[in-house]
């Protein structure tokens, strides 16, 4: 699992840790079953608060992206993603590209459009 802090994003650390994993489990990447890093070890890794990791965590629960079990940690619930969902978003991707689009307006844009 690879994940990339911008400091320099408009978007919360933790926002930026639930994002990527969440793109991560919807490109196949983390698959159901997939333990994610303790809390602590990620925290450590990328050199933030482990509060942060831990709500980053949290919002993948209430998305129900991951189950928090206790003594295990946290694990990939493997919500699969409409192959229409998917085709839409790369369409998407490829036209905002194509105007000059950043990826974190484009990100902006959807998290606009979806809690509208």
């Amino acid at each position: 699992m690879l994940i990339l802090i911008d400091a320099n994003a408009s978007a919360p650390v933790f926002e930026q840790i639930a994002d990527q994993v969440a793109g991560q489990i919807a490109d196949g990447t983390l698959e159901q079953g997939s333990r994610l890093p303790a809390a602590r070890d990620l925290a450590e890794a990328l050199e933030v608060n482990v509060h942060t990791v831990l709500h980053a965590y949290q919002r993948l629960r209430d998305e129900s992206l991951i189950e928090l079990r206790r003594g295990r940690g946290a694990v990939v619930t493997g919500l699969a993603v409409d192959e229409n969902v998917r085709r839409a978003v790369e369409h998407s991707v490829a036209s905002a590209r194509a105007a000059g689009i950043s990826l974190t307006s484009l990100i902006a844009l959807i998290r606009s459009e979806y809690t509208r």
